[in-house]
């Protein structure tokens, strides 16, 4: 089966479905058959090709339409008028038209389901990717207030080595004043002497 075409329409492809769906009606065929037609030519789906006409491109050719509709009724009454004359073969090629519309609605409406029927497999196959993807996001925000957690903790325990190191240099701060602060208010009955060789005391300087 040949890969339909699913790109955007070009201002060609309106123009190539408009002038077919034109000549079907012009010639009393249907537009069903105009629609498998124009999907031949451009490799995309009869109901695509119909859905584009009767959603943008018929509105464009209003006129035509009628006047296509016109000639379609002159010819109509000119088959008429020869059948008549040729007797009662007219009936048959009737039947026969009636027979082949309803093989071009058969054939559409099939297109139609397969058509259907794919996009509901597309739309399946969409929702379970997001159930996949909720899943993931799920267990993603799950990570992510584990992670909270424990940054927390890390947070609480630097804030404690840190209270702890700042008490510490307090500590050894006021312990190297204090020891200074002695050193100053030392007596001088404390100061240290040495004998000369002549018997004389001398007081070592610090």
């Amino acid at each position: 089966m040949a890969v339909k075409r699913q790109d955007a329409w070009t201002p060609d492809d309106d123009l190539v479905l408009a002038e077919v769906t034109l000549r079907h009606i012009r010639e009393g065929g249907t537009q069903l058959n105009a629609f498998e037609e124009v999907a031949e030519k451009l490799g995309r789906t009869p109901a695509a090709c119909g859905f584009r006409w009767n959603s943008l491109v018929r509105k464009k050719y209003e006129a035509a339409i009628q006047i296509a509709k016109a000639q379609r009724q002159k010819k109509k009454q000119k088959t008429q008028s020869v059948r008549h004359r040729a007797g009662g073969g007219g009936e048959l090629e009737l039947g026969q038209d009636r027979i082949a519309s309803l093989d071009a609605i058969i054939r559409f409406l099939r297109q139609h389901k397969s058509e259907v029927m794919e996009m509901k497999k597309r739309q399946q196959d969409l929702e379970k990717e997001l159930e996949e993807q909720e899943e993931k996001l799920q267990l993603l925000g799950q990570e992510n207030e584990e992670m909270k957690g424990r940054l927390n903790h890390v947070q609480t325990d630097y804030r404690v080595v840190n209270d702890d190191y700042k008490a510490l240099i307090q500590i050894m701060d006021r312990a190297r004043k204090l020891a200074l602060l002695e050193e100053e208010e030392e007596p001088e009955s404390k100061a240290k002497f040495r004998m000369e060789s002549n018997g004389n005391l001398e007081r070592m300087d610090k």
